[in-house]
């Protein structure tokens, strides 16, 4: 099992700036990791993703403002959000799948890897 733990969330005003990072220890570059979000009243989505062969997928609503990007020597993921939106607002995950499968894990989450704890993320207009 990996254990994730993730910081950095926290309240900001429309237009402003979170920066959130997984602690992700015993990952490495064979896995998956991705950042997903729970918005009250909807489904788990995902917000970026990042394969074991290091390319970025972005969810149409935070492309352009949000960059995920990987440490591997640290074992940690990062999720810079930029131009937040009170849309953005709810409980943000880290998530991490060895050898996943690219769009499973998009569309699902990990199978047989492990969720973080989550993180809120509260953006108010």
């Amino acid at each position: 099992q990996v254990q994730l733990m993730e910081s950095g969330g926290g309240s900001v005003q429309a237009g402003g700036s979170l920066r959130l990072s997984c602690a992700a220890a015993d990952t490495d570059s064979t896995y998956c990791m991705g950042w997903f979000r729970q918005i009250p009243g909807k489904e788990r989505e995902a917000v970026a993703t990042i394969t074991h062969n290091g390319a970025p997928r972005y969810g149409d609503t935070v492309k352009g403002r949000f960059t995920i990007s990987r440490d591997n020597t640290k074992s940690s993921l990062l999720l810079q959000m930029n131009t937040l939106k009170p849309e953005d607002t709810g409980m943000y995950y880290c998530a991490a799948e060895r050898n996943c499968v690219d769009d499973y894990f998009w569309e699902n989450g990990p199978v047989f890897g492990d969720w973080g704890p989550g993180t809120q993320v509260t953006v108010s207009a």
